[in-house]
């Protein structure tokens, strides 16, 4: 379909252009009537979004982000799932999705495959403190992962998030979630309809969901690909190193080592993004590369001087 289509159906639903070509590419509509009898019985499963909330939110990025994503690609790969806000802006079909942290990947399989089940759990939880502080010891009980079932680590997961202190995820080195209980007003951790639409979009853009490191997608990724890095950001100063949503560290190292994927990638004809703090130390990894700075608002901080606008940095191979 011609550009004249995308922008018609774009302004029609309220979709991104990135969203509606996905959807033509890969469903092949014969005419424009037979596409737009599709957004319109399908639109509330487009419409899906993210249902937890991280610091460093990528929605609040997602309009700044939206023309430096390339117009054209094949596969979509988000090594650093975290809360996949770029994933429902493509909605590529067959995305590779993948992550360390083992509670998230178990998350959202289990919205993928079970999301009914999943939905019962959470409406059989209490918004309490008791609740949330006994969901909370889960993690410190021995051999707590074959205890409790899947869907059940999957609802708790939602829950601690969305009645934690200011949505925050953030585990110790030993793996066990040390967020402080916050009083809401009614918070809405159960999300039927979202979880049921999100269930939909992932089972009919055949998203692949899979546990392993950034490393992986050397493996996976081939020319014309688009990965999207959005690792745990380097640190503005040593107060700000605030959070981790995985026991294991992102160290300067382990920065160094994703810049030596994203050559690798570069020099495998594949496109590739990354985000990340403004920082000397992030620049001079990715001298070469194409720079965007966009800005974030940034919550957490044990400095009240250290909340606000904070310049992040886009870097870009093509």
């Amino acid at each position: 379909m011609t550009t004249l289509t995308l922008n018609s159906l774009s302004s029609k639903f309220g979709l991104t252009i990135h969203i509606v070509r996905s959807w033509l590419e890969h469903l092949d509509f014969s005419s424009q009537q037979e596409a737009e009898v599709f957004f319109e019985e399908n639109l509330q499963m487009i419409k899906a979004k993210p249902f937890i909330k991280w610091v460093g939110w990528k929605r609040q990025l997602i309009a700044q982000f939206q023309e430096l994503f390339p117009t054209e690609f094949n596969n979509y790969h988000e090594p650093f799932l975290w809360w996949w806000a770029v994933f429902f802006n493509l909605q590529k079909e067959k995305s590779y999705l993948s992550d360390v942290n083992e509670e998230l990947i178990n998350l959202y399989k289990v919205i993928k495959n079970k999301p009914k089940k999943l939905i019962s759990f959470l409406e059989s939880l209490e918004y309490s403190k008791e609740k949330f502080l006994e969901l909370r010891f889960w993690d410190r009980e021995e051999w707590w992962l074959k205890k409790y079932s899947k869907i059940e680590r999957a609802g708790r997961f939602i829950y601690l998030n969305r009645t934690c202190f200011n949505w925050l995820y953030r585990v110790n080195s030993s793996g066990e979630f040390n967020v402080p209980f916050w009083k809401y007003t009614n918070p809405d951790f159960v999300q039927k309809k979202n979880i049921l639409n999100t269930s939909k979009l992932l089972n009919r853009t055949k998203a692949k969901i899979k546990l392993s490191s950034f490393e992986q997608v050397l493996k996976n990724a081939n020319s014309w690909d688009f990965i999207y890095f959005d690792p745990p950001y380097d640190v503005l100063t040593e107060s700000s190193n605030f959070t981790s949503y995985d026991k294991s560290w992102f160290w300067q190292d382990m920065q160094k080592k994703l810049a030596k994927v994203f050559r690798k990638l570069d020099k495998m004809w594949c496109k590739v993004m990354l985000s990340n703090h403004n920082t000397p130390f992030i620049r001079k990894l990715y001298k070469g590369f194409d720079f965007k700075i966009v800005k974030a608002t940034r919550m957490i901080n044990s400095k009240a001087s250290g909340r606000g606008k904070v310049e992040e940095i886009v870097v870009r191979n093509y």
